[in-house]
């Protein structure tokens, strides 16, 4: 099998004109990642793939000096430069590189070719997702990947990147990655873009080992750990941009989508584990049901269409997909073990650190979603105080005591939906009143404390008032508000310190735990009530929590989320103005969390509206439902591109509301609620 490593080398640089001719040591920049080509082990051919574009003559010069073999094809089409380049040499594999990687680690580029060898894949890397240096980049592909890709990649970022096809269609391509075993290179810069770059190169290169071996990863590391002032040099350089999810539209369909929900349905109700994941929440037939992988703020669905998420999960993906802090505490703890057969530390290191952030986190426990914890508090609750009767405000998960309260209360039985009351929200009067209706027989008021509602002046002290007064304990529901309007939540926001609380979602961001926490006394009763789990304890999950916890410390998560949540909705606002559509959408909620609503139409119903406008939304390669689920990862071309697909959007809607008649053509497309809680 033959095995082509092909160069992609081009003089034309915004930044650094000529950058891959440019003199480093004594050589230019492209000698330099030639020469790790060709020590790559497994390797049979090194060559240079170089446009048609007269700039690009001195790069095919430099090659017939240099008596290293050049193919020219396309300058705008860099996916058949390289086909072009792949058949002419007969190769059967091929290794991507990249001229402005001089530090090339040509021990590095043979495992990513041993992997895709060995484990008969279509495409390995070293960076998918990224744990490497910025600057040892390879991609190694098989040639009918290759014949695939360029046949059939239509967006002008697939042809330019070359292999976004390959990697984003994982129904077709098997697509494996070797993770660099050093942490915390990831945020590395070896490549080369800017004066800044060259500068840092050389400086590095300088205090290289010299000889005709190339240097290894491992050598430029210790250089930089011995003057790690060098890394200041270019360390303010920009980050490459791929530009808008999928160009202009999401764009390929979703028929494989479609053909998978009918094989799902016959093995699983609905087709999904979770009812708002599930075809019945999404416009049908337009809508992609599946997704395969995710990288920050996006995702790709079983079809290849790219997406803006701001559902992330339904909130849990707080930082954004594959975040290399978190699955670096992950891949650690995995090495040590999984569950165990009694507890670890990593229990008491989690639970300290929330006692560190959460006002009311005396004691905790562990669980492994939202309703386990809620679920806890209640019965905590009851035993604290002996009494059964429980007030509720909000969403609260799917167990008996509380979706017995909502129209879903199928299968629950009428003496326990009779003990869990509803009030409404910001109305003290109607707490009280609720309150007072059944004498001393409620255990606890469990709240949401915010949600698309502000909370009025002095509520939340009002409530935890009533409940005292009431011998009730506060239990606030702080599954989605935590970590997210707040490191301690909505308690630290607004001031008010809760009995219990129970946090989730956002915790793991992404891994399944979950924590009811609160006043010692009361958590005491866990010493006697019966909650007790076997994955309580699932390390995974605690380690990610405790690194999700590491990073909101040292890095602006919080301030990031109001920032883009704010940047988000006063967009959504300004262009629903600019249609006209005032009375139709409106925001409510806080930044890190914000909603879309929809108002009834004289054209149509407020269901109809939202079902049409996310079509469109999807359309446009944005993932939506009807919240700003906002991720650290949420980029500035991201929320571009948002903005960009709701201007569209809404003069789609605009239209369609003037020309009437909406909610009939779309019959039994429009989505229904499952049931309504705010």
């Amino acid at each position: 099998m033959k095995v082509v490593a092909i160069i992609q080398a081009r003089m034309g640089s915004t930044r650094l004109p000529g950058k891959v001719l440019a003199d480093l040591g004594g050589r230019p920049a492209l000698a330099w990642t030639v020469r790790a080509a060709g020590a790559v082990p497994g390797i049979d051919r090194a060559v240079v793939a170089t446009s048609e574009a007269a700039a690009d003559d001195a790069v095919a010069k430099w090659c017939e000096g240099a008596g290293v073999p050049c193919h020219r094809g396309p300058e705008d089409d860099v996916l058949a430069r390289y086909h072009m380049a792949a058949r002419a040499e007969g190769a059967e594999t091929i290794m991507r590189l990249t001229a402005d990687c001089p530090l090339l680690d040509p021990m590095v580029c043979g495992e990513v070719l041993m992997l895709l060898e060995r484990e008969g894949a279509d495409y390995a890397s070293n960076v998918d997702p990224r744990s490497w240096p910025d600057g040892l980049d390879c991609e190694v592909f098989t040639a009918a990947a290759l014949d695939a890709a360029a046949a059939e990649a239509e967006s002008p970022m697939e042809r330019e990147h070359v292999t976004p096809f390959i990697q984003n269609r994982r129904h077709r391509f098997r697509i494996l990655n070797v993770t660099c075993p050093v942490p915390g290179l990831a945020s590395e810069r070896w490549t080369l873009d800017t004066p800044e770059d060259l500068e840092f190169l050389a400086q590095v290169i300088a205090r290289l080992p010299t000889g005709d071996t190339p240097p290894s990863y491992m050598d430029v590391v210790r250089v930089l750990d011995a003057e790690p002032e060098l890394r200041d040099i270019n360390g303010g350089a920009p980050a490459q941009d791929y530009g808008v999810p999928g160009g202009d539209i999401a764009g390929f369909g979703h028929e494989r989508s479609q053909a998978l929900l009918e094989r799902a349905e016959k093995a699983i109700p609905l087709g999904s584990q979770t009812f708002s994941k599930s075809h019945i929440q999404f416009p049908p037939g337009s809508s992609p049901l599946f997704l395969t992988h995710g990288e920050g703020a996006r995702v790709w669905d079983v079809d290849g269409n790219e997406y803006v998420d701001l559902i992330c999960g339904l909130l849990p993906v707080v930082l954004g997909y594959r975040d290399p802090d978190v699955d670096l505490a992950i891949r650690r703890q995995l090495d040590s073990g999984i569950s165990f057969s009694l507890a670890t530390a990593l229990e008491a290191e989690l639970a300290e650190r929330l006692a560190e952030i959460i006002p009311c986190a005396e004691k905790t426990r562990f669980a492994k979603n939202g309703t386990d914890a809620t679920s806890a508090a209640v019965r905590l609750a009851r035993a604290h105080t002996g009494r059964e009767r429980v007030a509720v405000c909000g969403y609260h998960g799917w167990q008996d005591w509380y979706i017995g309260t909502t129209s879903r209360n199928k299968g629950v039985p009428g003496a326990v939906r009779e003990l869990s009351h509803a009030f409404p929200y910001n109305d003290l009067e109607a707490l009280d009143r609720l309150l007072a209706s059944h004498g001393s027989e409620f255990a606890a008021v469990v709240m949401e404390p915010m949600n698309t509602m502000e909370p009025g002046p002095g509520y939340l002290s009002g409530v935890l008032d009533l409940a005292r007064r009431h011998g009730a304990l506060l239990v606030f529901d702080e599954i989605i508000t935590g970590f997210r309007f707040a490191l301690g939540g909505a308690q630290e926001l607004f001031g008010v310190t809760p009995d219990l609380a129970c946090f989730g979602k956002a915790m793991g961001n992404g891994m399944p735990i979950s924590a009811v926490t609160g006043r010692a006394d009361v958590m005491a009763e866990m010493e006697e009530i019966f909650f007790s789990a076997t994955f309580g304890g699932e390390t995974l999950s605690l380690a990610a929590a405790i690194a999700v916890i590491d990073k909101m410390r040292s890095e602006p998560v919080i301030e990031t989320l109001w920032r883009n949540g704010a940047r988000l909705a006063e967009g959504v606002l300004d262009r629903s103005r600019r249609h006209g559509l005032d009375d139709v959408v409106s925001i409510a909620g806080r930044a890190p969390w914000t909603f879309v609503q929809f108002a009834d139409h004289e054209a149509a119903g407020r269901d109809a509206i939202k079902t049409f406008f996310m079509a469109e939304m999807i359309a446009g390669g944005v993932l939506v439902q009807h919240s700003h689920n906002v991720c650290y990862a949420l980029t500035e071309t991201d929320i571009d591109h948002v903005l960009a697909v709701y201007e569209r959007a809404f003069a789609s809607l605009a239209e369609r509301l003037e020309a009437g008649g909406l909610e009939e053509q779309m019959g039994n497309a429009v989505i229904r609620p499952i049931f309504e809680v705010r």
